[in-house]
């Protein structure tokens, strides 16, 4: 199959995800741009924030019309965790790439397991964001987004849920209007140094609306139980290939020119690209 098609048909699995989940875009859309397409990694940063934040932005606006949104949680969040990113991202050359992969699927996979199992919501309603908890919560999120180069929503939707009681359906708006005002900052210092292929852009941009509308259709006669489950799972899976592809990479220094180290420097550099603090937590 010709491999501009192939990305195209993909496209739609990255906005029904962003749709129904208010996470995955960066995580599934870098790898199809360097990986499917051999756009190089500066190039393919910058595309993806086109996509994740053209559909990231409606998207929210859709969970906001219809009540599925907390404006303080994404305040707060976005405040804090912008400083934890900028704050975490020193901590990143500590440790080897593989051991980043490592954390980061370990990670993924507590937050999956705690989805699932449903713990957190059940007092939802008794705390509902209260501000000291949620900056902490947002701090430690950030740290983590910048230490680790990754994160996004698989990192936002699990906290909002399991740690600042929001129920899965309004934190998945919220994971939205966050990742969409983080990536137009992010997107705003990359087109200064890097071109962008628009067609190839704007017609994968065209397949992920597309996918993320049928998303949010899906997400609308979705309960919060079955998102908070189903999302659970998504992750668990990821966080299961992520650790695999790790174990089996060879040590950073053996293999730090390889394309196989394309994903996580394309992250870290979209989530760092302009050097603002705010620009620093940009999601997947």
């Amino acid at each position: 199959m010709d491999p501009l098609l192939t990305a195209l048909v993909l496209a739609l699995l990255v906005g029904i995800t962003l749709g129904i989940f208010g996470a995955g875009g960066s995580i599934l859309t870098l790898p199809i741009f360097t990986f499917v397409l051999g756009v190089p990694v500066g190039q393919a940063v910058a595309m993806s924030m086109v996509v994740v934040g053209g559909c990231s932005l409606p998207a929210a606006v859709r969970y906001w019309q219809k009540k599925n949104f907390h404006l303080r949680a994404a305040v707060l969040f976005s405040v804090s965790g912008a400083l934890g990113a900028y704050a975490g991202s020193f901590l990143t050359a500590l440790v080897s790439e593989r051991t980043l992969l490592l954390i980061f699927a370990a990670i993924m996979l507590g937050a999956g397991i705690a989805m699932v199992r449903g713990r957190g919501e059940n007092d939802q309603r008794e705390r509902g964001c209260r501000i000291w908890p949620c900056l902490l919560i947002g701090a430690t999120v950030g740290v983590l987004t910048g230490f680790l180069g990754v994160g996004g929503g698989f990192l936002i939707v699990p906290a909002l849920v399991l740690f600042a009681g929001i129920d899965a359906k309004r934190a998945v708006g919220t994971s939205l209007a966050i990742i969409s005002l983080n990536t137009v900052a992010g997107l705003a210092g990359q087109l200064r140094s890097t071109d962008i292929d628009w067609r190839v852009t704007l017609a994968f941009f065209a397949l992920a609306f597309l996918g993320m509308l049928i998303g949010l259709v899906l997400s609308e006669w979705l309960p919060a139980e079955r998102i908070r489950t189903a999302f659970g799972w998504f992750v668990i899976i990821l966080a299961l290939v992520i650790g695999g592809l790790s174990l089996r990479k060879k040590p950073d220094h053996d293999d730090r020119g390889q394309q196989s180290t394309n994903v996580t420097e394309a992250v870290r550099t979209q989530e760092t690209s302009v050097g603002d603090p705010a620009t620093v937590q940009a999601r997947l």
